[in-house]
């Protein structure tokens, strides 16, 4: 049988409980919550000021604290070098978990 990081999800809904088991470890959660509230911040940046150069950094921004978070403190492959989609939406989805205080962090 395929582990979970060959599994193929149907839907998001499958894949979700996976992603939350991906991101047990709370120092790794704070810092995709770091790296998520960062990109909202400079997405208001850029639109505000329209520093459309400045796009660059939001892959850097959001990818760049969530890789620390899984390779030094999760210790884990990223999801989204399997499922690219369903983690960008499954780091939205934890990230207004946390929020709403459904995920602790």
């Amino acid at each position: 049988m395929a582990n979970e990081q060959e599994k193929r999800y149907e839907n998001f809904k499958a894949f979700y409980p996976f992603y939350l088991s991906q991101h047990q470890n709370i120092t790794c959660r704070r810092l995709h919550f770091v790296g998520s509230t960062l990109i909202i911040i400079m997405l208001c940046y850029i639109l505000i000021n329209s520093s459309w150069l400045l796009l660059w950094t939001i892959p850097l921004l959001g990818y760049g604290f969530a890789w620390i978070g899984h390779f030094f403190f999760e210790k884990n492959k990223p999801a989204t070098f399997s499922y690219p989609w369903y983690s960008l939406l499954g780091d939205w989805v934890m990230y207004k978990d946390m929020l709403i205080g459904k995920i602790k962090f």
